[in-house]
């Protein structure tokens, strides 16, 4: 049996953790022995096999040397046959440390879950071969992802998984109770409350300059993040109290996406972002901009949602008003939404990590 350690920063406030506990329970289900490290104390998503709590395990101490010694210990008792590293990993000295002195596995496969590759590969083409060159894999969420960095990188060594979808478990979630009822109908954002990545401005300019407030359908952002209080403020300025509604992070927002009459994602980049495919699994159509990447590779435009151009108000605006007046367009879509994401079910994306791992 192979042991299997995941990596990641924690399993909360984020889609990059969602999935690290996603991904734990899809290898503990094909048998593998799995191990989770975190970094921080954030434990709020499900997750399977042993779970190591690098900072509840220093006490939230900071001594770097303290922590170094720890981690070096793990590895090295663990003896691991893959590594699976599902973290941000922006600091070239940092990470060298890392994957030359501390990471000690037959496989090393780094995951990169953002356009914004910068977090994640140093920008400098010759340090990033240096990390990444020799080890087994680098997987993409993505295949313009994956095409960007064999293309800026010359790396030959990366490859495109998709993020898996749950059926089941979503379905079963989504059917518990829901606790928004003002004024019924609401289109929603869900995901972190990050303007600079997801771009939580331009939605409110764009349902500001829509019909949806004067139809009484209101406007639900449900998630925690650094700019709630930024974006509240927007909303006061642009005279929304009334039809604008927040609520913070919950572990389960299905029952609002499915409740949802569409859902909205306007960011600026990103990788290939849960909340779609997570949409689309509760039946609830889908509006994003086209920003890299994902959506594109998501959606079918006025099939099983509307893709339209990324940082054009006014167009997000338009398809804003579509939805909600074209009754025979949203039906369409809306019975497209399931069986359009059919090729991301657990089963399928669990035999594509098999593959790479046996």
């Amino acid at each position: 049996m192979k042991k299997i350690c995941i990596v990641t920063t924690s399993l909360g406030r984020g889609g990059a953790e969602r999935f690290s506990g996603m991904l734990s329970q899809i290898l503990d289900q094909l048998n593998f022995d799995v191990h989770v490290l975190t970094t921080k104390n954030v434990v709020k998503y499900t997750y399977a096999g042993k779970l190591f709590n690098v900072e509840l395990t220093l006490n939230g101490s900071k001594n770097g040397l303290k922590k170094l010694r720890l981690l070096k210990q793990y590895f090295k008792e663990n003896k691991f046959d893959v590594i699976i590293d599902n973290r941000p990993r922006s600091v070239f000295f940092k990470e060298y440390i890392i994957y030359k002195y501390l990471f000690k596995a037959e496989k090393i496969l780094p995951i990169i879950h953002s356009y914004n590759i910068k977090n994640y590969i140093p920008n400098n083409r010759f340090l990033a071969r240096v990390l990444y060159a020799d080890i087994y894999r680098i997987v993409c969420v993505s295949k313009k992802i994956k095409n960007e960095i064999r293309e800026q990188y010359d790396l030959k060594n990366v490859i495109a998984i998709y993020n898996p979808v749950d059926f089941d478990w979503i379905m079963k979630k989504a059917n518990e109770p829901i606790f928004f009822r003002k004024n019924n109908k609401y289109i929603l954002f869900f995901g972190r409350v990050q303007d600079q990545s997801k771009n939580l401005s331009l939605l409110i300019d764009a349902y500001k300059n829509s019909k949806l407030a004067k139809k009484n359908i209101s406007l639900l952002i449900l998630g925690s993040g650094e700019d709630v209080k930024l974006i509240k403020e927007r909303v006061k300025r642009a005279s929304l109290i009334s039809h604008v509604f927040f609520l913070s992070f919950t572990e389960n927002p299905y029952p609002y996406v499915k409740n949802a009459l569409f859902t909205v994602l306007t960011s600026r980049y990103e990788g290939f972002p849960l909340s779609l495919i997570e949409s689309l699994a509760c039946g609830t159509p889908v509006l994003s901009v086209d920003c890299n990447s994902g959506p594109s590779e998501v959606i079918k435009n006025r099939e099983n949602g509307l893709l339209v151009e990324n940082y054009n108000q006014s167009a997000i605006s338009d398809a804003m008003n579509e939805l909600v007046e074209n009754e025979q367009l949203y039906n369409y879509i809306k019975q497209n939404t399931v069986n359009s994401i059919s090729h991301l079910k657990i089963e399928t994306i669990g035999m594509q990590w098999r593959k790479i791992i046996d």
